[in-house]
């Protein structure tokens, strides 16, 4: 970064998130100026504290709040006001009670890009998915050209959520001539900002705590939350990323590989870690009653393949080895147990 970025504002969409927290301290760090939304100022000590872990308190105790929520326009005008960019990764997680997970995503991106094109800010970089480039050919990888089709049923409600609300960034960008980007995050893991637990770090909580007796086969692109955030913070900076897409990805990994790595990795708190394969018959039996088993069904046995080059040859992003994500998410989960 150059001087001349020094003392920019950048606001951060969903303050309190798992992606979020990490964007804002990394852009602390580099001397922006951050605002960030969150539903109830009351959740501002929350994030100070959270981000005052990696980026120091002096840091936190600078960040802007503004009051906001993706299902309604109060504040997002406010919220965009002065910005010289936006990140938008706000976005509504599976398994939400009484989440509207289309409605949500799909209104909450016209929202926010709308009051960043009103507000003239530099570029937006919005959160997509990699579930937004699969080119439905399990021996082809997901690239950057790949725009996938939503399925319009229930049980891929999440993953079309994520295809809508880029479809409708991307048209509102061509409309209002907002510069954009897109950031498409595989399976993200890496250790937590604070207390709270996001959805994906369950499948790791789940081992340490044996909470299955074996380990289905499905795997992930797994891909470190603090190596995403320094993505979004490159697709904001670099000129080439203006009007790009950009899948950020690591290794993928079978279940039963990260439950190996728990165990050679963690020798102590991670020796009962199951690594016995699950059934696939069982896994089909479970997903008759199991929301999550449901979501992954079609999933059983199926390697996905993603082309992350253009990130690393486009904007110099090195996300760091997978085994170091698999252990740090691990460390962070155990030490917040034991707070706790």
């Amino acid at each position: 970064m150059t001087d001349s970025h020094v003392g920019e504002t950048v606001l951060v969409t969903g303050g309190t998130g798992y992606l979020a927290g990490w964007v804002i301290a990394g852009l602390l760090q580099r001397g922006y100026r951050v605002r960030t939304t969150v539903r109830s100022l009351d959740k501002a000590q929350q994030v100070r504290d959270a981000v005052s872990a990696q980026a120091g308190a002096r840091a936190a105790g600078t960040i802007e709040f503004a009051a906001a929520d993706l299902l309604h326009d109060d504040g997002w005008d406010a919220a965009t006001a002065g910005a010289d960019h936006v990140l938008h990764t706000a976005s509504p997680m599976p398994f939400g009670p009484g989440v509207d997970l289309i409605t949500t995503a799909r209104e909450g991106t016209r929202r926010v890009l709308h009051a960043a094109a009103r507000a003239g800010v530099g570029r937006a970089v919005f959160t997509s998915s990699g579930v937004t480039a699969d080119t439905g050919d399990p021996d082809t990888p997901a690239t950057e050209t790949a725009f996938t089709a939503p399925s319009g049923t229930p049980l891929r409600a999440y993953p079309d959520s994520k295809i809508l609300a880029e479809r409708d960034a991307w048209e509102l960008a061509a409309a209002t001539g907002l510069e954009l980007t897109a950031v498409l995050p595989t399976f993200m893991q890496g250790p937590m900002l604070g207390t709270g637990r996001p959805g994906t770090v369950q499948i790791i909580r789940r081992l340490l705590a044996r909470e299955i007796p074996a380990v289905p086969n499905i795997g992930w692109n797994i891909v470190d939350v603090r190596d995403i955030a320094e993505l979004h913070i490159l697709a904001m900076t670099s000129p080439a990323a203006a009007g790009q897409r950009f899948l950020g990805s690591g290794t993928f990994l079978w279940y039963r590989q990260i439950a190996r790595i728990l165990r050679e990795k963690l020798t102590n708190e991670a020796a009962k870690v199951p690594v016995r394969a699950m059934p696939d018959i069982a896994v089909k039996l479970l997903a008759r009653r199991n929301p999550q088993m449901a979501m992954v069904r079609s999933e059983l046995g199926r390697t996905r393949l993603v082309d992350s080059s253009k990130a690393r040859t486009q904007l110099g992003w090195q996300p760091r080895p997978t085994e170091e994500t698999i252990t740090d998410t691990a460390n962070a989960l155990i030490a917040e147990s034991r707070m706790g």
